[in-house]
């Protein structure tokens, strides 16, 4: 199959759709971040224009607009701290269903709700899916210890790079007040330790591998396949 940005734009949209369909009257909803996420709160709010009664906590100020434009009434942990389904999307994802996420920066909030969920489910395009996880990680620093945990990355054998913002000079800076570094580790023999690993290091807010996912929803050759962890 040759690619193009239509083809991949409509497996994030079948992809993200898939997901809604999971969605029951009475949820309580842990809203992700990105692309394909977008359209699973896109449906969702349409789903909630015929009736559906939901709410929804999401994981960033984009998801939050995004939840907000779609019509999807809004709560918090505080008010319901055990959620029936988070969505989310990765960056990459594997086949045994461990995900690195953190491609908007949104991976601190996205964990805790991910693990605030009874199920989580990942949404992606072809593209995501892999063998063994390669994708740089990301991980949510405190300023203060930036360059710590840079050094500490390296000693793991990753190369770190503190991300830049692209309309505007200096780091990203995320909806907690952190920087995020990219630590490149090239093909990752143990995603768990090395999840381990990395939130030993002082002032590691999270890192971006999830070890929890419930369920894959994925786009392969123009088809929605679910992987279940069993």
């Amino acid at each position: 199959m040759v690619r193009t940005p239509e083809s991949n734009a409509e497996e994030k949209r079948a992809a993200g759709e898939a997901a809604a369909g999971m969605v029951r009257d009475g949820m309580v909803l842990g809203l992700g971040t990105g692309s394909t996420v977008a359209w699973t709160i896109k449906r969702i709010g349409e789903k909630v224009e015929e009736g559906l009664e939901v709410l929804g906590v999401p994981t960033s100020y984009q998801a939050q607009e995004l939840a907000i434009a779609a019509g999807i009434p809004l709560t918090s942990l505080d008010q319901d701290p055990v959620l029936d389904l988070a969505i989310d999307g990765a960056d990459q994802v594997s086949r045994d269903l461990i995900a690195i996420k953190g491609g908007g920066a949104a991976h601190a909030r996205e964990k805790v709700v991910a693990a605030s969920a009874q199920w989580f489910v990942v949404v992606a395009d072809s593209t995501k899916l892999v063998g063994s996880l390669s994708h740089p990680v990301p991980v949510e620093v405190l300023p203060f210890a930036a360059k710590l945990a840079m050094s500490r990355i390296e000693e793991l054998g990753g190369s770190p790079q503190i991300r830049q913002a692209k309309m505007k000079d200096g780091p990203v800076i995320t909806d907690n007040g952190n920087f995020v570094i990219d630590a490149d580790f090239g093909e990752i023999e143990d995603p768990g330790l090395l999840g381990t690993q990395l939130s030993e290091i002082p002032g590691v807010v999270e890192h971006g591998i999830f070890e929890n996912v419930d369920e894959l929803v994925v786009v392969i050759d123009g088809k929605v396949k679910t992987f279940r962890r069993e």
